[in-house]
């Protein structure tokens, strides 16, 4: 109890408080004690309030222009929005309207020949009987032994498709008599190409994630059987064998094939009859 009596009576240390008393002795603590220090003292805080008076004044005056021109920017960004949406509704409208021109295109010089012409192209939507291919990574794409299928092409031992046995496998279907062949739903034309970006496999630039899906249209137990028995079968084979890869083919008695999202000619001449210049 006696402790606590000294802490509350002596609540101050006294080296503390001998300092404060001769600091009031000599005239150093308190307020400014001549004009001089007053005058100054008082001018310091009088700028002080001006600083504040002017700061609070310039923020609200400039308040409204702020409010003003954030409401002119997003009035901007709503007419430009409704502007992009205009011309995606136009595109969609000139997309349908070539379409349109190069069935009719297609149909007045192909004649009877118009039909497939439009099949061969990607131009039009088909569907028939055919085959079904799934091709998957393997379960662990670290896995890999015996002899590599794929040493010629550059590629390490791993189980993971890449784009250059997609292509294989694509080209294996045609040579072995597909009409149509389509990727995970993207169709594919003469023009069309199966690139690589990383570990994603690209097919006319839009990239597919696995299982890759691979419909073609055709005689369908003949296109399996070609197919299998043909070299990118044997090496589709080989990549299920050595890496793991997962592979899985159907014959299906009807595969539906979407149109190709555009057909461009890059280069055309006339034909002209011989004899004729």
């Amino acid at each position: 109890m006696s402790l606590i009596t000294n802490v509350m009576d002596h609540s101050l240390d006294d080296g503390y408080a001998e300092t404060a008393a001769r600091r009031r002795a000599d005239g150093d603590g308190g307020m400014p004690k001549t004009l001089r220090a007053k005058l100054g003292l008082a001018g310091g805080l009088v700028l002080a309030a001006l600083i504040v008076t002017v700061g609070a004044a310039q923020a609200r005056v400039a308040a409204p222009v702020v409010a003003k021109e954030r409401g002119e920017l997003i009035d901007r960004i709503d007419q430009e929005t409704e502007a992009v949406d205009r011309l995606e509704d136009s595109i969609d409208e000139l997309r349908a309207d070539v379409s349109v021109r190069q069935r009719d295109a297609l149909r007045d010089s192909g004649g009877d020949g118009s039909t497939l012409v439009g099949i061969l192209s990607g131009a039009v939507a088909v569907h028939g009987p055919g085959v079904r291919l799934v091709v998957n990574d393997a379960k662990d794409t670290s896995v890999g032994g015996g002899s590599d299928a794929r040493s010629t092409s550059g590629f390490s031992d791993t189980g993971r498709v890449r784009d250059r046995d997609m292509q294989r496998v694509v080209n294996g279907l045609w040579e072995s008599g597909a009409e149509a062949v389509s990727i995970n739903g993207q169709r594919l034309t003469a023009l069309s190409a199966i690139r690589a970006a990383g570990d994603a496999i690209l097919v006319d630039n839009r990239p597919l994630v696995p299982p890759y899906t691979v419909l073609a249209v055709g005689d369908g137990g003949k296109l399996s059987e070609r197919f299998q028995n043909s070299a990118d079968g044997l090496y589709l084979h080989a990549l299920q064998e050595n890496y793991g890869i997962r592979t899985a083919i159907s014959v299906e008695d009807d595969v539906r094939l979407p149109a190709a999202p555009r057909v461009i000619v890059r280069t055309a001449q006339p034909i002209t009859e011989k004899g004729t210049s």
